[in-house]
């Protein structure tokens, strides 16, 4: 039996609702520390939301959310935390070296320069380290973004739609840095659209459709055929279609 203290994440009956829009109903999730999570879903499903309570960018309306055990969320807790989302967080105006340079030292690192140089070579940046964030592309700008989540070496990582914007290259460098995440012993959390990346990373998936878990199941890598990593993407497949189906009237 797991303890309670072996869990990243513990939600109990979590819900949210933007005025009188109930955007998450009782959701009931837990994550194991060092696992890896990956919730899919239709547009508007609560996906995102559900990432941004995790993240503490927003507070739920009902329910219990604990992070490490703790339901007391401050900044000891934070600190644990990575995310990248939709927004990079990143200084337009400052180069991508300023920018990593800024957050190593905020973060604390003993060689912040040197940090932000690591980590720019890691993601596929370092021909680009002197150009400002806003005349960089979209994928360039979300590469950033991910060093800038990974480097403080979070206990928690958490993701909305990570590949969006991204050519092949440079999404390759990122599921291998988020497999290198997950082998460091980080919990990683994904929401997306990318079925095929998605599940190459999970331990586990779900699918969340009307603000609540509709389906969830362990993934397994043994290949690509009915007992690995092809079988868990038939299953998630036909539970998504069957979800997600129109109602009838």
């Amino acid at each position: 039996m797991t303890a309670a203290c072996d869990f990243a994440v513990e939600a109990d009956g979590l819900s949210k609702s933007f005025g009188r829009t109930p955007v998450l109903r009782d959701v009931t999730l837990r994550v194991v520390r060092g696992e890896a999570l990956t919730i899919f879903g239709p547009n508007g499903a609560g996906k995102s939301t559900l990432l941004r309570l995790c993240a503490t960018l927003t507070r739920p309306t009902g329910g219990c959310l604990r992070l490490f055990g703790s339901d007391a969320i401050g900044p000891e807790v934070r600190r644990r935390i990575g995310v990248v989302s939709h927004q990079s967080f990143c200084y337009p105006d400052l180069t991508a070296r300023e920018n990593l340079t800024f957050f190593a030292r905020a973060y604390g690192a003993a060689a912040p320069e040197a940090e932000a140089v690591s980590w720019l070579a890691r993601v596929g940046l370092a021909d680009v380290a002197h150009r400002p964030l806003r005349v960089l592309s979209r994928g360039m700008e979300q590469r950033l973004a991910l060093a800038r989540a990974l480097l403080p070496t979070p206990d928690l990582v958490l993701l909305d739609e990570p590949w969006s914007g991204l050519d092949a290259t440079a999404a390759d460098v990122l599921t291998v840095l988020l497999a290198t995440a997950k082998c460091e012993g980080r919990t990683v959390i994904t929401v997306t659209h990318d079925l095929d990346r998605g599940l190459a990373i999970a331990d586990r998936a779900c699918i969340l459709h009307r603000g609540q878990i509709a389906w969830e199941g362990a993934v397994q890598h043994g290949g690509d055929g009915p007992d690995g990593l092809g079988g868990a993407r038939a299953a998630l497949n036909d539970a998504y279609r069957r979800v997600t189906a129109p109602v009838a009237a």
